[in-house]
Parts: structure tokens; C-alpha cells; sequence
């Protein structure tokens, strides 16, 4: 019987740094599976071999939520009231980000993840939003997270508009750090009702998408959701 290949998405690993250990949310993986594609872990690790390994072996990668970015990589200084980084992350997924830009593979970054794709391109981050951007609109929602929080409008003539074709999308949302001025090498493709960059992309790759909101927690409830993972997925 012929065997089909599955495409092999890596994901980054989730870290505990009280407990010093990996962990991971499962509607990462469950919603790569539902697209029929094999979600892996990574180790945390900055060994070039072992990520040039994974660069090769993986058809695409997603970049989780997780801890701060470290200011250090948009070249400022961490203030009191940014939250817990993790160095050696930021420098795991700095390699594999641009290895994946390099060999053209996909990328989806989910709330960390757009932060540390703009930051690690030049862009910078606001290290806390109700500090230093006060809003109406809740950033940091309550469970349930599969519901909307608030609404975001999207960008025509961008890749999440062809995805979705709509103008505008109810989201969730929970995250405390946003992107502040965007890296020239990524476009804005959707904005929240404040003015924050809701989802970037780099028009110059098949797919490096970024987006705030939190697709692994809504995927099984809303279809916007289960058309950006399916869109990711069908470009690896």
C-alpha cells in the first residue's frame, strides 16, 4: 500500500523555567493535525547543527506564544515592566526565522510569535500595553478564549484578505506586548479598533505570517481560524 507523506511542521518549545521543563499548549499541535500535517517539538536549543537539521527536515515551522521577547533583540533596555524572557529561545528562534526566510519555508507566528518576526527584523515592541498604550479595547481577555474579544479590520490586497476574503474579523485576544513600529521587511495586514498591528506579513516570501490573536484556541469554533492554519499548512 502507498504511504502518503505528511508534511512536518516544527513548533517551538514552550519552557518552564521554574519547573525546567518543556510543555506545550495542545491546540498547537491539534490544529496542525487537523490539517493533516505532523507537528514536532523542538528541543531548546541554540546548536547550529541541530537547527540546520530541523531547517532541513521540517517543510515549516510555528513560533508559539510564550515568554517576553528580550529587549535586547530590538535593542533597548528591558524595563520593569516587561515579563520574563528567555535568552536562549530568542536566539533559537532568531536562526530558525531566518533560516526559514532563506530556504523560502513557512512560518506562522501566534502572539509572541508576530512580536519576536517584527523584532527580530528591526522592528520594536511596546513592553507592556497598559503602560504604555492605554486603550478601551481588552488585550488581555478572561477565559473562555475561544470567543471574541474584539474586532479587527483587515488590509485588501494583502495574503490574509485573499485568505479570508473579508474586511473585518471578530478575534481574541490575550497579550500584554504588541508591536510598536514595524520592520520594514514586513506589511501590516490587519489593525485592532485602537490602532495595533493585528497581523503582519513578508510580501517577499511564499508565507511568513504573523498573527496577535490566538488561532489554536478558536480553531475548532471559527472558520477564519481554520482557514489561516489550513493556508499555512497548504504552502509547506
Amino acid at each position: 500500500m502507498k504511504s502518503t507523506m505528511r508534511k512536518v511542521i516544527g513548533i517551538m518549545p514552550l519552557y518552564d523555567d521554574e519547573k525546567e521543563s518543556y510543555w506545550m499548549l495542545p491546540g498547537y499541535m491539534k490544529m496542525l493535525e487537523a490539517e493533516n500535517a505532523i507537528p514536532m517539538m523542538l528541543p531548546l536549543t541554540a546548536n547550529e547543527k541541530e537547527l540546520d537539521y530541523f531547517l532541513e527536515i521540517c517543510g515549516g515551522f510555528l513560533l508559539t506564544g510564550g515568554h517576553d521577547v528580550s529587549p535586547s533583540v530590538y535593542h533597548e533596555k528591558k524595563k520593569s515592566w516587561c515579563g520574563s524572557c528567555c535568552e536562549l529561545r530568542d536566539e533559537m528562534e532568531q536562526y530558525i526565522l531566518k533560516g526559514a526566510v532563506e530556504r523560502d519555508k513557512s512560518v506562522l507566528g501566534i502572539c509572541r510569535g508576530i512580536q519576536f518576526m517584527n523584532a527580530c527584523y528591526g522592528g520594536t515592541l511596546y513592553q507592556d500595553l497598559a503602560i504604555e498604550h492605554t486603550s478601551c479595547i481588552d488585550h488581555h481577555m478572561k477565559p473562555p478564549y475561544d470567543r471574541v474579544a474584539h474586532q479587527v479590520t483587515l488590509q485588501k490586497d494583502t495574503l490574509l484578505y485573499n485568505i479570508l476574503g473579508k474586511e473585518q474579523i471578530g478575534v481574541n485576544s490575550y497579550h500584554h506586548q504588541a508591536i510598536r513600529e514595524l520592520a520594514l521587511d514586513f506589511q501590516a495586514m490587519a489593525f485592532s479598533e485602537d490602532g495595533l498591528i493585528e497581523s503582519i506579513y513578508m510580501p517577499s516570501n511564499k508565507f511568513i505570517v504573523g498573527v496577535q490573536w490566538h488561532p489554536e484556541f478558536s480553531y475548532t469554533v471559527d472558520e477564519n481560524s481554520r482557514k489561516i492554519v489550513n493556508a499555512f499548512v497548504s504552502s509547506v
